[in-house]
C-alpha cells in the first residue's frame, strides 16, 4: 500500500444561510438606502460648491439684493413710462371734451337757426292766408293748425306708471312684446289722438306741440316723438271742442275704454277735466309737398 498518496479528504462545507428577508428585495432595499442616490448626489454637489465658493448666508443675500435691484428698475421704468404718457393721454382726451362741446354748441345753433326759420314760415303762411284768403283763410289756418287756437276743451293728463311692471304680454298690449307695461308708448298716444279727433276735437296740442294733418307720432327708444321732437312725461293734451261733451264722448269711445284699461291694468296715470278755456299754439310751419288747390269751375251761360 506503500507509494500511494491518498487524498485528503473533501469536506464540504455548509452554505451561507440566506437572510430571512431575502424575499423582500425591494423594502429591504429601501430600508437600508433610506436617501435616494440622487438626492445623495445634490447633496454632494452642494457641500463640495459651499466648500470650494461662497459662504452660504452671503450666497443668498447676493441674490437677495439682486432680486430686489431687477423689481426696482422694472417698478422705475414702468413709472418713468407711465409718466411720459400721461400727458399724452390727458390731451388727447381734453382735445375729444373740446370737439365734443365745439359739435354740441354749432347742433344748438343750427337748432335755434331752424326753429327761427320754421317761424318765419309759419309767420308768412299766416299773413298770406289772411291777405289771400279772408274768412276762408283764416278758418282754412285755424283747421291747418297755421294759426294759434283758444276756447273751450278738454285737458287729458297721460302719465307712466309709477312703479312700471312687467305683463304676461295680455291685454291691450297683447301683440307687441312690451318689457315694460307700464310705460306709455307711442301707440297708446296714437290712439288717445285719434279718439280726440272722432269725439269732436277741432285742434290738439301735446306738451305744447301743435298737431296737424301732417304730424306723425313715433317712438325713438322709450322717447315718443311728435313731428320728430321729443316729448317727456307727464304728457299733457289740451283739445279744443264743446269741453264737457268732448269730454264723455272720449271717454265712451273705444279709444277712451283704451286708455281706461292701461290705467286699470298696467297702472297707467290719467285725468281728464272739461276746461272753459284752453290755448293752443301754432305749428311751426305747414308745408305742403303734393297738394295743390282745385281749380274753381265756371259755369256756362
Amino acid at each position: 500500500m506503500c507509494g500511494m498518496s491518498q487524498q485528503p479528504p473533501k469536506r464540504s462545507t455548509p452554505e451561507r444561510p440566506s437572510r430571512p428577508d431575502a424575499s423582500m428585495s425591494l423594502l429591504t432595499n429601501v430600508m437600508d438606502h433610506s436617501l435616494d442616490d440622487g438626492y445623495a448626489e445634490a447633496t454632494a454637489r452642494k457641500e463640495a460648491l459651499g466648500q470650494s465658493g461662497l459662504p452660504k448666508t452671503l450666497r443668498a443675500k447676493l441674490g437677495l439684493a439682486a432680486g430686489l435691484v431687477l423689481a426696482a428698475l422694472v417698478v422705475t421704468v414702468g413709472a418713468a413710462q407711465a409718466r411720459v404718457t400721461a400727458p399724452v393721454v390727458a390731451k388727447e382726451r381734453e382735445e375729444l371734451i373740446d370737439r365734443i362741446d365745439q359739435e354740441t354748441e354749432s347742433a344748438d345753433k343750427l337748432e335755434g337757426q331752424v326753429d327761427s326759420l320754421r317761424g318765419r314760415v309759419g309767420e308768412m303762411q299766416r299773413e298770406a292766408l289772411k291777405k289771400h284768403g279772408g274768412e276762408k283763410g283764416e278758418l282754412a289756418g285755424v283747421l291747418s293748425g297755421a294759426v294759434a287756437v283758444h276756447g273751450p276743451g278738454v285737458k287729458l293728463v297721460v302719465d307712466d306708471a309709477k312703479s312700471a311692471t312687467t305683463g304676461d304680454g295680455s291685454g291691450p298690449r297683447e301683440s307687441n312684446g312690451f318689457s315694460d307695461t307700464g310705460r306709455v308708448r307711442d301707440r297708446d298716444m296714437q290712439r288717445v289722438m285719434n279718439g280726440l279727433w272722432q269725439s269732436g276735437a277741432e285742434a290738439i296740442s301735446i306738451n305744447g306741440q301743435r298737431l296737424t294733418s301732417l304730424s306723425a307720432i313715433r317712438a325713438a327708444g322709450d322717447a315718443i316723438l311728435v313731428d320728430n321732437k321729443p316729448l317727456v312725461p307727464p304728457y299733457t293734451v289740451l283739445a279744443v271742442g264743446d269741453g264737457q261733451r268732448l269730454s264723455t264722448r272720449f271717454q265712451n269711445s273705444p279709444d277712451g275704454l283704451y286708455l281706461h284699461a292701461l290705467q286699470e291694468n298696467f297702472g297707467v296715470r290719467t285725468s281728464i277735466s272739461a276746461q272753459d278755456d284752453v290755448e293752443l299754439p301754432a305749428a311751426p310751419s305747414v308745408i305742403v309737398r303734393t297738394a295743390q288747390p282745385r281749380a274753381e269751375q265756371k259755369g256756362t251761360s
